[in-house]
């Protein structure tokens, strides 16, 4: 994978471990926090990065995908413990969002959060994209 020079290589994945992915991206990250109905009531921390800057590494076999409204938003969850480690967001169907509360830690200097209006999306997003940090 390439990337900008201040970028660093990310480890995580879920909580009983079968989904493994990497992802660059600079040391102090630049998160959202979105208040919608799916991430208010799992507490996902949104690290957007384009498609090249992520890798799974392991566990493709033990995903499984949720879609709900105009299904434009993949949500893998690990079939085994349910974790949200990542998914292909509405706002960047071109990329992923990954879930800052899963990376292993040792890489992260710090974090920046920023709120996301999610509950009112088409507002928050007119053009129907977001932008990547």
């Amino acid at each position: 994978m390439n990337a900008p020079p201040e970028f660093v290589r990310h480890l995580g994945g879920c909580h009983c471990g079968r989904v493994r992915f990497e992802v660059l991206a600079p040391a102090h990250l630049e998160v959202g926090d979105c208040n919608c109905s799916m991430c208010a009531k799992t507490g996902y921390l949104h690290l957007m990065v384009r498609k090249e800057h992520f890798r799974l590494l392991s566990g493709e076999d033990a995903l499984t995908n949720y879609q709900f409204n105009t299904g434009t938003a993949k949500h893998f969850f690990c079939s085994h413990c349910g974790i949200k480690s990542f998914y292909v967001p509405r706002s960047h169907p071109d990329g992923f969002s990954v879930n800052a509360r899963c990376l292993d830690e040792g890489t992260v200097e710090g974090m920046t959060i920023r709120k996301i209006d999610g509950r009112n999306w088409e507002e928050h997003y007119p053009t129907g994209r977001g932008e990547y940090s």
